[in-house]
């Protein structure tokens, strides 16, 4: 079965190959004729996602997916959120977007010691943070939704030279010592917030008779 998949990053569709298995091709947008940018300009996950899915329908006719994530840091409010892939500017440069965010949370975590210093009683400045991914799957133009989190802290600083986006400064719960870039993909995989979300979608396709 063919399946349009709103991206142009090869990670992501190698994760997703990977994980639906034999029987799905997927193909991205621009094998199908679509080379604009996908518009997503909604305030949540489910929004972004359903966006893009309905733009990449409306466009081909074809069945196909999207996903939209964020990470969504504790101590900066749930940022950066729908804004994850842009935090640090509209050219989506991640190496600047993880900078940005260790830079922001080593101003807090310096103006707590600071307040501390002073005899202010302060808690210890949390770095827990989390991914979610939603997908928003479009079949005959019926619309369904997956999601999938994955729950962790930020590093101080970054480490490791595998997976993609801000891996490189995200210790998962599952490997305490590792960032995602750290280990494998097939490690990854398993415990990914789109793996998930992506799991939960290959089943109900299986489900489904797909």
């Amino acid at each position: 079965m063919k399946l349009v998949f709103a991206t142009g990053n090869s990670g992501k569709l190698r994760e997703a190959s990977e994980i639906l298995g034999e029987g799905f091709e997927l193909v991205t947008p621009h094998q199908v004729g679509i080379v604009e940018d996908i518009p997503e300009t909604g305030k949540t996950l489910v929004a972004n996602s359903l966006q893009k899915a309905q733009y990449l329908y409306d466009k081909c006719g074809c069945n196909c997916f999207a996903d939209d994530t964020g990470l969504e840091v504790d101590v900066l409010g749930g940022a950066p959120g729908v804004h994850t892939a842009r935090y640090a500017g509209e050219d989506k440069d991640f190496n600047k977007n993880m900078d940005k965010v260790l830079h922001e949370l080593q101003v807090i975590e310096s103006e707590a010691q600071m307040a501390a210093s002073l005899g202010v009683k302060m808690r210890p400045v949390s770095r827990r943070a989390r991914f979610k991914s939603v997908i928003t799957l479009i079949i005959n133009g019926e619309k369904h939704f997956f999601e999938g989190t994955l729950e962790g802290v930020i590093a101080r600083r970054k480490s490791g030279n595998g997976g993609f986006g801000y891996d490189p400064i995200f210790i998962a719960d599952e490997y305490p010592d590792k960032t995602l870039a750290d280990i494998t993909e097939e490690q990854k995989n398993e415990i990914s917030h789109r793996g998930k979300a992506l799991r939960e979608m290959a089943q109900w396709l299986k489900d489904n008779g797909f």
